[in-house]
């Protein structure tokens, strides 16, 4: 085993915590520079864990996936104000490629990810994708894109409105001044990037890097529901912070009892397609 990817593991380890000190800060004074660190931060931690968990090849290809199709959406939705509705985008996020903030490719791969390894821990009670049949790959992409969407739920008017992250050209929509079709976009679009990734993995070999201890599995939740105490902490306006305990509190719990599950099987024990679960049922008792 390399050593390089042997480290990954503590890698993935010491960018959580210095995100989380990030947030901390951030919590207290809102600075552009403390916003692009810890997305920044949030990114590198994702790919790192994502390297140990599905292996350096596969989490590149997420990558790219992610942040090509992220960013196509937001430039897109600027300039012709297609999917989340028409908006621009301020100063506040820093550096931009093209009309978009460098970040926010860089988002929607830390969210994409966070949410695909929800949605399997929720399901099927691992942190990997199961069944390759397209009606299985199809409904676990969107499961992934309601939780990545809970997380949107509260992030946007808080963005819009205490942030000035970006301005939205129609300021009377249904979700405290926020427009229901951003809702829409955030889910399409993150359906269709998770669509993507999982079609993309079925031809992948998944190598993790390093011994895969079940422990690590739980940073992407940690990770996800530290954005949600963000949002109970500081979420605006207040009745953000409600919705976010159970918007994203449910998922996490349903997250954590799988994990919990997964965790508790030998290590050694196979794992059943749901073509050789169905014949199993079938099988005679003995």
């Amino acid at each position: 085993m390399n050593s390089r990817l042997a480290a990954i593991p503590r890698l993935s380890y010491a960018l959580f915590a210095v995100y989380l000190i990030t947030m901390a800060i951030r919590s207290r004074s809102e600075t552009t520079a403390a916003i692009v660190a810890s997305s920044l931060l949030m990114f590198a931690f994702c790919w790192a864990n994502a390297s140990h968990l599905l292996g350096p090849r596969a989490a590149t290809g997420f990558v790219i996936v992610a942040t090509a199709l992220g960013w196509f959406a937001e430039q897109m939705g600027v300039s012709y104000g297609w999917f989340f509705g028409e908006y621009v985008y301020t100063d506040v996020l820093g550096w931009r490629l093209g009309d978009v903030p460098a970040v926010i490719p860089l988002m929607w791969f830390s969210l994409c990810y966070t949410g695909y390894v929800v949605s399997n821990l929720i399901v099927l009670q691992s942190p990997k994708h199961g069944s390759n049949r397209f009606t299985d790959v199809v409904f676990m992409s969107f499961l992934a894109a309601m939780i990545v969407t809970a997380f949107d739920l509260g992030a946007d008017p808080y963005m819009v409105y205490q942030l000035k992250a970006w301005v939205m050209t129609k300021t009377d929509g249904g979700w405290f001044g926020e427009t229901l079709q951003g809702f829409v976009g955030w889910v399409g679009v993150s359906f269709v990037i998770l669509l993507s990734v999982r079609l993309f993995m079925q031809k992948q070999v998944l190598r993790p890097a390093g011994d895969f201890g079940k422990w690590h599995a739980l940073m992407p939740l940690s990770l996800y529901a530290s954005a949600m105490v963000f949002q109970v902490l500081v979420g605006h306006p207040l009745e953000t912070r409600a919705i976010a305990v159970f918007a994203m509190g449910i998922p996490i719990l349903c997250a954590l009892a799988g994990w919990r599950r997964w965790r508790r099987l030998p290590a050694t024990l196979p794992v059943i397609s749901p073509v050789s679960s169905d014949r199993l049922a079938h099988m005679p008792y003995r």
